[in-house]
């Protein structure tokens, strides 16, 4: 199908694009004009988690330069997961796409992630960064944790994946409302996976562009993350509930 094809049957179909962020003032600015450029955007809900870096003013100037800004700032740092919750209280059109705001995921592949759910072929979308068994972008002892928390939450679950733990996840509005999430931090990948399968709904994975940045610019999750992800699947594995 034609790029063209697809944008076309897409615009029928209203976006809100959630953005997370904290302290990424040099990448914040492109990523939102790279979201606002994608025509089956309708919204992009930024929340700001309590960023000290000046972030806060860039984001300021971004929401009052585009109607399709909704700006939230946090009182104080809670987390990805919180600032994700945060964002769903407010999505108002039928898709959600939730983008990170440090460009390691390309905005340019939004389409690409919604167009299975328009197509009827899924309910949920992931964007894998695993291409042919390899984590393209990845160092390689995240790329061996990736492999990991990836295959215990398959195990547990049921679950076909490649990539569990990205940031890139699509879907409908309408599960924002059936979801009691409660993990503040990276916690939140395994949480939504959990609930994703406990439901029943349908997760197809596209591949996706990634480009994994280091921690001397600015990446945060970190091995306690990691640990905390295999208690995340234990638990959300095992309750009953989505």
């Amino acid at each position: 199908m034609k790029q063209s094809t697809v944008v076309a049957e897409l615009l029928d179909h209203s976006v809100s694009v959630i953005i997370p962020v904290f302290n990424e003032v040099t990448t914040i600015e492109y990523v939102v004009e790279k979201v606002l450029a994608e025509s089956v955007t309708s919204e992009v809900i930024i929340v700001d988690d309590a960023s000290t870096d000046g972030t806060s003013s860039v984001l300021e100037a971004l929401s009052m330069s585009d109607s399709r800004i909704q700006l939230v700032h946090q009182k104080r740092n809670c987390g990805k997961g919180a600032a994700i919750r945060r964002g769903m209280e407010l999505v108002r059109s039928s898709l959600v796409v939730i983008q990170d705001a440090d460009m390691e995921y390309d905005p340019q592949d939004i389409p690409k992630m919604v167009q299975p759910i328009v197509d009827g072929e899924a309910d949920v979308v992931f964007g894998t960064r695993c291409n042919n068994g390899s984590f393209s972008g990845c160092k390689p002892i995240q790329a061996a944790a990736n492999r990991m928390l990836t295959y215990l939450t398959n195990t547990t679950l049921g679950l076909c994946l490649s990539d569990m733990e990205t940031g890139f996840k699509a879907f409908p509005a309408s599960i924002c409302k059936s979801l009691d999430l409660r993990e503040n931090r990276f916690g939140i990948e395994p949480e939504l996976t959990a609930k994703f399968a406990k439901l029943g709904l349908r997760i197809k994975e596209v591949p996706v562009t990634y480009s994994g940045r280091s921690y001397a610019d600015g990446k945060k999750i970190g091995w306690r993350d990691g640990l905390w992800a295999i208690l995340c699947i234990a638990r959300y594995s095992l309750t009953r509930r989505a």
